[in-house]
């Protein structure tokens, strides 16, 4: 008798989209059997992702059955801090815990003594910020200052150009030059270096500028290798040299700019001698580069964030952002600047976060990159953290103070993620999260223009919560009666965005969660600010900013030199510029714990020139330690000329306790905060390099 071959099990294919802290924001095609995810493939129906995926989310069933993923929730037992041990109990349990000591800190020293802590590990609009915020606003605990990324560029950005908007990147196909400016595209922003590639093979010219030679730069036509923090001083060189040599386009800046007679006297003072002495480049780089902007038609600059994380990172932004309106580039679908296309989506921020429910006076509020000194010297006392979609203890600068701060006995912690990570070594309780694919988001980007959907492709592995349900029923517990902590995630998502928008005209939630993703209502191959119209308050492009200045900041675009640079006099004693830019398989800590991707970037690594690395009698692949007054750190020497001179390159971040040293690159990055908007200054620190 024969045995019939077992029956295989049936496959579905559930759309979703992937949440993590990226521009291109990726429509998913998850693939389901036997309730278990077995393929993650980009959707080919939609066009940024174009049916292609990054390693990282290629590989993503690795992430969701990783053999350390947290199941259950958990409570500390013994000391806080690497080896800590924790022991299994239930969500009654953990609820409750936390409950109690909200509520009795929240008695003795007041509601504000308590800090929620988070950021982008899950950029839907439910998980990064909806039933969460709901709950501190109505807790009456401190507010979080989000600044660990982008928010001096973007006050910059905005001062300039009035919001996160741009050109739209499908139509950068069309441009004749790119210049990708402090973006590793190739690592960090796939999707757009597709169309970039698109528009050489049509002729265009790409440039990079970056202190390293990226992947991206590899592939670029020009790499121009400027010293960290210098971006600004380059911007202004172009400008002195676009209205010397009449390049610019007095028809345009005449209609729609505002300041411009103020700005020519401040570029007359960075001639290209100057700017070159600055940025450690050639003067004929300077002269170049600027009648190739000027003179090409249509023209568009591509950057990122990493030039924000300097002492003057806001104001880098705003002075780059400012060229397209000297040359007319924004008369073009294919011209002008990109940094964010965020700013186009009407989130409804209001009804999803509920910041009427916070008391009055509002309480004060934590900046988050400064969370290792606030731990120890903020008055009143910081009681109490909750952490959720980050990973402070590895992320945050300045290491030494937030291991300090997170290990006193007093604090009470709870975290809430995949992984015992770093922080959740720190952590009284500690909660379960489940994956993406295991829960209900809405989406916007700030790489492109559709908003999409993620459904739920499995169940939560374990006992997993999202921050959603969490709050939810935390909110319960702590006896909240509002209605509002009764909203369904679907309800969230209905709400998420103000569907009566123009913007949104025709969709509604219900479509959208049928079809999966939908393209905003702007037209396609249209130029934002041809005519003018930018959402500033004179509606120009503002070479000369009142807000600004009413700040009590330069209103005019400006160099503002990094605090630690080797004009400074810690050079002496630290002649390194460190720069702590992702790794390839990494973003940020997230996929930094996977067993494929740490195989693949092998160790901590610092990458040095030739001839910085034989000076200090290093070779290749040699332990080294790298080093500044605020602490150390341990790598892997890699001597290579894709590092400038006077710049050390350490790939980031690695999870300190899978260092060999048990520490990373924070260990020696700065507190100190940037010139707007109160960011993170990673990249402006001085170091010195020696045999371990």
């Amino acid at each position: 008798m024969t045995t019939p071959a077992s029956t295989p099990a049936a496959r579905t294919i559930v759309r979703g989209a992937c949440p993590h802290d990226c521009p291109d924001t990726c429509a998913l095609e998850v693939t389901v059997s036997d309730g278990r995810v077995i393929k993650v493939a980009g959707a080919s129906d939609h066009p940024p992702t174009a049916g292609v995926l990054c390693t990282k989310v290629a590989f993503y069933p690795e992430r969701i059955y990783h053999r350390d993923r947290l199941l259950y929730p958990l409570r500390r037992v013994g000391a806080k801090g690497p080896g800590v041990s924790f022991e299994r109990i239930s969500w009654d349990e953990a609820l409750a815990t936390i409950a109690e000591r909200f509520h009795r800190i929240a008695a003795e020293d007041g509601a504000e003594a308590i800090v929620p802590y988070s950021y982008a590990g899950n950029s839907g609009l439910l998980g990064y910020g909806s039933m969460d915020r709901r709950f501190f606003h109505r807790l009456g605990a401190a507010q979080l200052d989000r600044t660990i990324c982008s928010t001096a560029g973007a006050m910059g950005y905005r001062a300039t150009i009035g919001g996160s908007i741009g050109f739209d990147a499908e139509n950068v196909v069309d441009s004749r030059l790119i210049i990708l400016w402090g973006t590793n595209s190739v690592v960090s922003n796939l999707h757009f270096w597709r169309l970039a590639q698109e528009a050489k093979r049509r002729g265009a010219r790409l440039i990079a500028i970056d202190p390293c030679r990226t992947a991206t730069a590899d592939k670029c036509d020009q790499h121009i290798a400027l010293l960290p923090g210098t971006d600004s001083a380059l911007t202004l060189g172009l400008m002195h040299v676009l209205i010397r040599d009449a390049l610019v386009d007095h028809d345009y800046i005449a209609r729609h700019t505002l300041g411009f007679d103020a700005l020519s006297e401040r570029a007359r003072q960075y001639s290209p001698a100057r700017v070159a002495a600055i940025c450690g480049i050639s003067e004929a780089e300077v002269e170049n580069l600027a009648h190739d902007y000027g003179t090409t038609r249509p023209a568009a600059i591509r950057t990122n964030y990493g030039i924000n994380r300097t002492a003057g990172g806001g104001m880098a932004l705003r002075t780059v952002a400012c060229l397209p309106a000297l040359i007319g580039a924004w008369r073009h679908p294919a011209g002008g600047v990109l940094l964010s296309t965020s700013g186009n989506y009407p989130v409804a921020t209001a009804a999803l976060e509920r910041p009427d429910l916070m008391p009055s006076p509002a309480p004060r509020t934590i900046n988050m990159s400064t969370i290792g000194g606030d731990l120890l010297q903020a008055q009143p006392p910081i009681k109490a953290l909750f952490v959720y979609n980050s990973n402070p203890v590895a992320i945050a600068p300045q290491s030494a103070e937030v291991v300090r701060g997170f290990a006193r006995e007093d604090l009470f912690t709870v975290v809430h993620d995949l992984f015992q990570t770093d922080t959740a070594d720190y952590a009284d309780i500690v909660l379960p999260a489940p994956s993406h694919m295991e829960q209900l988001d809405i989406h916007k980007s700030y790489g492109h223009l559709f908003v999409q959907v993620n459904r739920p492709a499995i169940d939560p592995l374990g006992e997993a919560l999202p921050n959603t349900e969490l709050f939810r029923r935390l909110a319960r517990r702590m006896g909240f009666t509002e209605a509002c902590f009764a909203d369904s995630d679907d309800d969230l998502c209905r709400q998420a965005f103000d569907w009566d928008d123009p913007r949104l005209s025709g969709l509604s939630w219900e479509q959208l969660k049928a079809d999966g993703h939908a393209r905003l209502n702007l037209p396609r191959g249209a130029a934002p600010f041809a005519d003018g119209g930018f959402p500033t308050p004179s509606g120009k492009c503002e070479f000369y900013s009142q807000s600004l200045a009413r700040e009590g900041l330069d209103p005019l675009p400006d160099f503002i030199a990094p605090r630690e640079w080797r004009q400074s006099p810690l050079a002496a004693e630290f002649p390194l510029a460190l720069i702590t830019p992702p790794a390839r398989n990494f973003l940020n800590t997230s996929f930094a714990n996977s067993p494929r991707f740490l195989a693949q970037e092998r160790s901590p690594a610092v990458h040095l020139h030739p001839a910085d690395a034989s000076a200090r009698g290093i070779v290749d692949a040699s332990p080294v330690r790298i080093f500044n007054r605020r602490g150390e750190f341990h790598a892997r020497a890699v001597v290579t000329d894709r590092v400038r001179p006077g710049v050390a390159m350490a790939t980031s971040i690695w999870w300190r306790k899978l260092s060999p040293d048990g520490r990373n690159c924070n260990q020696v990055t700065s507190q100190a905060l940037t010139d707007m908007g109160g960011g993170a200054t990673f990249y402006d620190c001085l170091v010195e390099v020696a045999s371990a």
